[in-house]
Order: C-alpha cells, then sequence, then structure tokens
C-alpha cells in the first residue's frame, strides 16, 4: 500500500512550522496519525514531536564554525541540503518502511531549494520510489500578500515551486488568524484573483511601459490557465484546517485504498431487516 507525504515549502517566516504543529493536533482530533520529520538544519525549536530530524544528522551552525568551508548563514544551510541529498539512506533507515505512513517534511525557508537548487526534486524522486505520493504545500504570509505586486511576488514563488518538482501542489495563505477584519475582506479578492482587473487596478503605479507589458505577460498567464490559486488558514479555524487537509487528501488520494470499517451498531445486530439500507445510509455520508 502506498504511504503519503506533504513537504511543507516557503519563504522564511511563511509559518510552516506552525502549519505542520496545527495539522498534528487536527489529526489527533480526528484520529488520524501524523508524523512530521524536520527538514531544517537551522531550526531552533518546535512544538510538536518529529519522527526524525535532519539537525542528527548535520546541523548549520557546525558548518558554520569549520574553519575550512567558512560558510555564511545561507551558503551553510545550502551545503547542509546538498549533504542531506548524499545521505538519503539516513532518511530511508529513520522513515523505516511501515505502511499508509502519512508524515509532514517540514523544510528550510531558503526559497531558492525550490526554484533552482535540485536538492528537493531529488527528495521527491527518492520519496517516490520508496511509495510515497507526494503533495507539495506552498505557504505565503497573507500580511505580505495583501498588495498585488507583491501578491504577484507570492504567485510567482509557488509557480516556481510548481514547476521545479513536478508535483500536486497545494497553495495556502496562512496567518489569516492575524489579519485585522478589513485586511480579511481585502484579502479574499487574492484567494481566487482576477489578475487582469489587478493589473488595471495597479496600473498608475507603473510607470516603466517595458515593466508594465511583463507585468501584464505575468498575469495573463496565470489567469489564462488558472496556474495558482490559494487556501486561506486560519490555525484557530478547525473547519477551515479540515478542508485544506481535504484538499490535500484528494490530490494525492489519501483514503481510497483504505479498508472501510463497519460501524460497531451495524456489526452488533447483523439480523436487522434494514441492514443493507442502514449500511448504504452510513457510506453515503
Amino acid at each position: 500500500m502506498p504511504r503519503y507525504a506533504q513537504l511543507v515549502m516557503g519563504p522564511a517566516g511563511s509559518g510552516k512550522s506552525t502549519y505542520c504543529s496545527t495539522m498534528v493536533q487536527h489529526a489527533e482530533s480526528i484520529n488520524r496519525s501524523v508524523q512530521v520529520v524536520n527538514l531544517d538544519p537551522a531550526a531552533e525549536h518546535f512544538d510538536y514531536p518529529v519522527m526524525a530530524d535532519i539537525r542528527e544528522l548535520i546541523q548549520v551552525d557546525d558548518v558554520m564554525e569549520d574553519d575550512s568551508l567558512r560558510f555564511g548563514p545561507n551558503g551553510g544551510l545550502v551545503f547542509c541540503m546538498e549533504y542531506f541529498a548524499n545521505n538519503f539512506d539516513w532518511l530511508e533507515e529513520s522513515l523505516g518502511h511501515v505502511e499508509d505512513d502519512y508524515i509532514l517534511f517540514d523544510c528550510p525557508g531558503q526559497i531558492e531549494l525550490y526554484t533552482h537548487l535540485p536538492v528537493m526534486r531529488q527528495l521527491v524522486e527518492q520519496l517516490q520510489q520508496w511509495e510515497f505520493r507526494v503533495c507539495g504545500v506552498f505557504l505565503v504570509d497573507s500580511q505580505f500578500m495583501v498588495e498585488s505586486f507583491k501578491f504577484i511576488s507570492g504567485v510567482m514563488a509557488a509557480l516556481s515551486a510548481m514547476v521545479l518538482l513536478e508535483i500536486p501542489q497545494v497553495n495556502i495563505m496562512t496567518k489569516i488568524d492575524l489579519l485585522n477584519p478589513k485586511a480579511k475582506k481585502e484579502i479574499e479578492k487574492y484567494l481566487d484573483p482576477d489578475m487582469y482587473s489587478m493589473m488595471d487596478d495597479s496600473s498608475d503605479v507603473i510607470r516603466s511601459t517595458k515593466f508594465k507589458k511583463l507585468t501584464q505577460a505575468i498575469c495573463g498567464l496565470i489567469d489564462d490557465y488558472s496556474m495558482v490559486r490559494f487556501l486561506p488558514f486560519d490555525r484557530t479555524d478547525e473547519e477551515g484546517v479540515n478542508i485544506v487537509l481535504q484538499h490535500i487528501d484528494f490530490s494525492i488520494q489519501y483514503g481510497e485504498d483504505l479498508e472501510f470499517k463497519e460501524p460497531k451498531d451495524l456489526e452488533e445486530e447483523p439480523a436487522n431487516e434494514n441492514y443493507d439500507e442502514l449500511f448504504q445510509d452510513k457510506v453515503d455520508s
């Protein structure tokens, strides 16, 4: 049977660890088993249990303190991730071989990992060899996305990850709960945006003709092919969290291979004359 994975990606500060923590709590509330793997070698703390932590393999601080390497924070993190890609056997041993695993991979926030470096693509291919169905979950901070130009920048970052990884991807606007009421109303138009209208609204701001044409081409590409849409994520809204999880589950076909368990009341009363009808009602619901 297949195994399932979410690659939780996004820029630094977009709320990846908070998302993982919220999903673990939500899974517990609905009696589902979800594990988390930390893939950020620069992580300092998180409030969820992990089944594997890349810092057991390599840490950014150790790389930066190595006199022979002399890397800064970004170079050190890239070095750590490339080292990780050459030691996937560590990850395989940490994951084990349990069927129906559902694992969240809490990834680093360096955006170059999702635009042009091959490490995350190599990870996806390795997970697929281990019979994982993988979904990318790309997070952007809703507080950053309330202006049209910043929104376009976030869209392009999400699109870069989609092109690089070539896996199903769900794009999420996080920290909705931190917006004020006015900003929450404003953000609604960015969840399912009309890119041409957005371009018209900002046309007065663009002075360069070349830049205006480039922006129009980008907006047209996004709008014509419906390539990027966002789901809102409010960690205090249990129903909203469940909707996000359902979208991800659907994209990786989670649950299609699970065996159906008959309700206990039907198991205890097999002689009921309306058994077939009751059973069908349970399935339909």
